[in-house]
């Protein structure tokens, strides 16, 4: 069996974790989540980083000791962990006396051994940072980090020898090219601070009072990166435990720190470095992610730009949040948050794809099966297209999430669901039943839900409600991870002959107003007068000019409902490209609303607005007709909704 560790920076004690917080820590858990269903032995490391000038000053601020400070935000910080159901194994505090001693025993090693000696530092700090910086590095005289101003600080101070592990640290990374990850990110660490030659790290304070003192000079206290960055070999016992067939000796070296960029720096030199004094492995990756941004910068409390998860989870269900910081940025890059972009995630991918996948199959097994799902008979070509497109896809997942690409794994994810919806239309069950086909629809019957089991199963490592509620409606009474993720992820284990107990939507559609930046209800139908079809005219010659005038466009059908108080209007919600809308059209007698949804049409986009029965139609979608017979005009093969039709 294999084995997993992965751990997140343990964050500063903020009293306002953001998004951005939020986004390392659920990406970290899908992972832990993913190997553990692979049946691997995995560790999963988060915390706080306690001690520091910064925390010291503000607790002197709020007229509290700096340990009730802390102690404080850490509790709120436990709960958001909690309640976006992190799955971390150990949560360590830097104030803790487990992390503390060890520090302190490491440092006295450090010395004892040459690699930390006494001196004078004067240079250049950032407090909010905590970090030292020489001139050439600032940006415009400030922080290159955070943009803030620097302090002159000259202090007595011990220093560790990063200078002497240099050229050891330069042949790692050339011998280890997955060492640094994303690429830019190593580029960066070699060609800033590498090439240009390290400095000797300042590694003890004397300017305040909170932090680990020196064991052997209580005057000075350790400085925060050597105290905080041990916390990865802390955390698991070193080094008490080394050698002893604990957890130290199962877990390092880790096999992956997930880091944000702005501390890349410290966690793939400073880092290495210790661990190369101590006589250690290094980790066998740092992945420096990019930030979530909001408006084209860095959210932060001082531009007045945080986004609160608990306001989102609370405002749009835990999964739909995990989703969207999951699937939105390919990691490793910058992202940008906006709520607008959420509920399109929400409403595209969630309810459109996923729930109505879910909604209509159950549907058709309630009304074509009494509910209960039918043994299949012999696949057919479709069937084994779609059963080849769901392994493909369970190979595709364990692929893009072994390069840590997470974003691209849901991706997969959902173009099987996507495949999926567009089998129900090319097997169409509303058509095997009217026919009397009990065999063949039978077979698609069971295949449309086998198709769901194994999306919710793959869908385990990132989404951690919606699973269990899938298999719930299913009627499977089984755990979507007991199985693990290949065993689980093979096709036919849905036991036929079970009753399936359709629920609520998953993830009902969110109606979003750009103009106020707020999400309301959909309307109810109102119930005005049809209006009569008037007689037909004799053709009537146009120009080209004319004829250039009419849009059409393909659209995807979302959704689709009968308009209540008439036996003829369907009410479809369509998507054209980056643009929804609504259309009515009387063609309730031709097809069944379940059958309609997932399909791509033809429509006249800039047909003016008009109301049938009181409902707004936002277009006009073509068909062709011939006494009473009608089909709808369809793209011979997929193109995407929004094409420009010519």
């Amino acid at each position: 069996m294999g084995k997993f560790y992965v751990t997140t920076p343990i964050y500063y004690p903020s009293d306002n974790l953001h998004i951005g917080h939020a986004y390392t820590t659920v990406v970290a858990d899908a992972l832990a989540r993913y190997h553990r269903l692979l049946g691997e032995d995995v560790y999963f490391l988060t915390g706080t980083d306690e001690h520091g000038q910064k925390i010291q000053r503000r607790a002197e601020a709020a007229g509290k000791t700096p340990q009730a400070f802390v102690d404080e935000i850490v509790d709120n910080i436990k709960s958001l962990w909690k309640l976006l159901k992190i799955s971390n194994d150990d949560f360590i505090r830097t104030t803790e006396p487990r992390h503390t001693e060890k520090v302190q025993r490491i440092f006295q090693r450090l010395y004892d051994q040459g690699d930390i000696y006494k001196s004078e530092y004067e240079g250049l700090y950032c407090t909010p940072c905590e970090a030292f910086w020489l001139e050439r590095q600032l940006v415009d005289g400030k922080c290159p980090d955070c943009g803030r101003e620097v302090e002159k600080v000259r202090e007595e101070s011990y220093f560790f020898r990063l200078s002497k592990y240099a050229d050891r640290l330069m042949a790692h990374i050339e011998a280890n090219p997955d060492f640094i990850q994303p690429v830019s990110r190593k580029n960066e660490m070699i060609n800033n601070f590498l090439r240009p030659g390290l400095e000797d790290l300042c590694v003890s304070r004397t300017t305040f009072s909170w932090g680990i003192p020196v064991p052997f000079d209580q005057k000075h206290v350790i400085y925060v990166w050597l105290d905080a960055l041990t916390n990865y070999i802390t955390a698991l016992g070193y080094p008490d435990e080394a050698g002893k067939g604990g957890l130290f000796d199962r877990f390092w070296p880790a096999d992956l720190h997930l880091v944000g960029k702005e501390i890349v720096r410290f966690h793939t030199i400073i880092w290495p470095i210790i661990l190369m004094a101590l006589g250690l492995p290094l980790p066998k990756q740092v992945f420096g992610h990019g930030w979530l941004v909001l408006d084209g910068g860095k959210m932060s409390k001082s531009k007045g730009n945080v986004i609160d998860p608990v306001v989102l989870v609370e405002k749009y269900g835990l999964d739909a949040v995990r989703y969207f910081l999951l699937r939105e940025v390919p990691f490793g890059a910058d992202g940008v948050y906006s709520e607008e972009a959420l509920v399109l995630r929400i409403n595209t991918d969630l309810a459109n794809d996923l729930g109505n996948l879910l909604h209509r199959t159950l549907s058709m097994v309630e009304k074509f099966a009494g509910g209960v799902v039918p043994a299949p008979g012999g696949y057919g070509p479709l069937e084994e297209a779609l059963i080849a497109e769901a392994n493909l896809t369970l190979e595709k997942v364990q692929k893009h999430m072994d390069k840590l690409e997470v974003s691209d794994a849901l991706a997969a994810i959902f173009a099987l669901i996507g495949r999926a919806n567009k089998y129900i239309d090319e097997a169409a069950p509303w058509s095997l039943n009217k026919q009397g086909n009990r065999e063949r629809l039978g077979t698609v019957l069971y295949t449309m839900v086998e198709v769901i089991r194994l999306s919710a199963v793959l869908l385990t490592p990132f989404l951690v409600e919606t699973p269990a509620r899938i298999f719930a409606q299913l009627g499977l009474d089984t755990d979507p991870t007991a199985q693990g993720l290949v065993a689980g992820g093979k096709w036919g284990q849905y036991p036929a002959g079970t009753k399936v107990r359709k629920g609520d939507p998953l993830f009902p559609r969110i109606e979003w107003e750009k103009e106020t930046g707020a999400e309301k209800e959909k309307p109810a139908p109102a119930q005005p007068q049809e209006k009569a079809a008037p007689p037909a005219a004799e053709p009537e010659q146009i120009t080209y000019e004319e004829f250039a005038k009419i849009q059409l466009r393909v659209a995807k059908v979302l959704a689709a409902e009968r308009l209540e108080g008439t036996d003829k209007l369907l009410r479809l919600q369509v998507r054209l490209g980056s643009e929804e809308r609504q259309i009515v059209a009387g063609i309730a007698k031709y097809y069944q609303p379940e059958e309609l949804v997932g399909k791509e049409i033809v429509v006249v986009a800039n047909l003016k607005p008009a109301k049938l029965r009181g409902v707004l139609s936002q277009g006009m979608l073509l068909a062709a007709s011939n006494g009473d017979q009608l089909a709808l005009v369809v793209p011979e093969k997929t193109v995407g909704d929004g094409a420009e039709v010519r």
